[in-house]
């Protein structure tokens, strides 16, 4: 679809949403009219999502945007769009392919209700292929350059979350779904446009809160992974929303065998297993979760040569919601430091990873995965080869081992007062050439996220 197909499409699409709307307003519900409009507007759909999973239309100042084309002002349907959405507060809305008539008739009927507000389109949280929120600008490519303080501050409404869907799956049985989906659609627009940023937070070790931080970090790593592979709208977002539950069997698990500071006796451990078991069931009969979801939390300790637990199951392959959770889930748990375990670096979490000849994962997908956090990082602090310290701002896929990074200490620890930017993979004659070791950033009295 050429340029100018795309900006006919993007003008029909705001003419068409901008009709049904006006259509709510003026006629009953069950009007012939009221749904002419809605086909109308699933049909303009069908067209933009046959060459596109997705699409965004979003206020940006004073302009309409769908996608990334700005709908001309002279439109007067713009004009009465944008104005609907900004009276219920809002500034994005995404609609996957795949969405329903009766998906597109909720969201048609919400919006353009006279009375609607803020709080009356809350519901729509609910519809599996329309969200709604604020707009975050789309950087191109997959740089660090969002703001890390928002990142942060998303981050730590996901671990929040997190410890929401634990307390429900405890006290009611069954966790708060409508939480999961609205933190992991937040988390999926995120790892989608700025990757990097949130990769380099789930580096964060919050020792208090272990078990939050573990969901909500292989949430993002199994997101960041299926991203990788080409995976986007809602496929993405049941990836991530079962990443995040996957370990949901644990609040059955006694809290003493839980909370163990020392290494689990062999009946412990045989107990502690049971999560995967337990973690299905409740997802199985929890509404509307996605059917991934309890496949996910049975299998993600079953390796690819018959090993890991459940034990006696036999699995001919593995789906790759789990692999994927998987990996994440050995990544972060072997590089966070608790109690009775120290963290590993990166290099020896992938040996890890890749032992056994490579039987136990899919090593196709270790090696894309190795291309999607390096073997250092964003985000990490490092000794270079010439002594001088620095942060790790972007990995490059072809060579994890040298990543462009930022120094900020000479070798005597002295801060620098002009920081210098090096491209470790293009080796110049006097400047750093390779990274020693990683270095542990609370030596130091800054946080290395914020030069990402």
């Amino acid at each position: 679809m050429n340029s100018m197909q795309r900006a006919k499409l993007a003008d029909e699409l705001v003419r068409r949403f901008a009709a049904a709307l006006r259509g709510v307003r003026l006629y009953a519900p069950g009007h012939p009219l009221v749904a002419r409009s809605i086909t109308a507007l699933g049909e303009t759909l069908s067209l933009i999502h046959s060459s596109s999973p997705s699409i965004a239309i979003g206020i940006v100042g004073e302009e309409l945007v769908v996608g990334d084309i700005p709908v001309p002002r002279a439109a007067e349907s713009m004009g009465k769009l944008r104005r609907q959405l900004q009276q219920v507060s809002i500034e994005r809305i995404v609609i996957d392919q795949g969405v329903t008539p009766a998906e597109l008739t909720q969201l048609v009927q919400t919006l353009g209700a006279v009375d609607a507000t803020k709080e009356s389109t809350t519901g729509l949280s609910r519809l599996r292929h329309v969200r709604v929120g604020r707009l975050q600008l789309e950087e191109k490519g997959d740089t660090a350059s969002a703001d890390i303080a928002t990142c942060r501050r998303l981050y730590d409404d996901a671990v929040s979350v997190a410890g929401t869907l634990w307390d429900s799956a405890k006290l009611d049985g069954m966790p708060d779904v409508d939480a999961g989906r609205g933190i992991v659609d937040s988390l999926a627009q995120e790892v989608s446009q700025n990757r990097t940023a949130l990769l380099a937070l789930t580096a964060l070790k919050d020792y208090d809160s272990y078990t939050f931080t573990h969901m909500v970090n292989v949430s993002i790593l199994t997101m960041g992974q299926a991203r990788g592979l080409g995976v986007e709208g809602p496929l993405l977002r049941e990836l991530g929303l079962s990443a995040l539950l996957h370990d949901i069997g644990k609040v059955k698990t006694p809290a003493e065998i839980l909370n163990k500071p020392d290494k689990l006796t062999d009946r412990e451990f045989e107990i502690l297993r049971r999560h995967t078991v337990d973690g299905a069931e409740i997802l199985r009969r929890t509404p509307e979760i996605p059917s991934l979801a309890p496949v996910v939390a049975f299998e993600h300790h079953l390796r690819l040569d018959g090993t890991g637990y459940p034990t006696a199951v036999s699995r001919p392959t593995l789906n790759l919601g789990t692999m994927l959770c998987g990996v994440a889930d050995v990544y972060d748990a072997m590089r966070s430091q608790r109690i009775y375990q120290e963290a590993f670096p990166t290099d020896r979490i992938l040996a890890v990873l890749q032992r056994n000849d490579g039987k136990q994962f899919d090593q196709n997908l270790i090696r894309r995965f190795v291309q999607l956090v390096g073997i250092y990082p964003a985000g990490n602090l490092v000794r270079l080869n010439t002594g001088e310290v620095a942060v790790v701002l972007k990995t490059y896929a072809p060579d994890p081992y040298r990543p462009r990074v930022r120094v900020l200490f000479d070798p005597t620890g002295a801060k620098l007062e002009r920081v210098l930017e090096i491209d470790l993979w293009e080796v110049r004659e006097g400047e750093p050439q390779s990274i020693q070791a990683p270095l542990d950033p609370a030596a130091y009295d800054f946080d290395p996220l914020t030069y990402l």
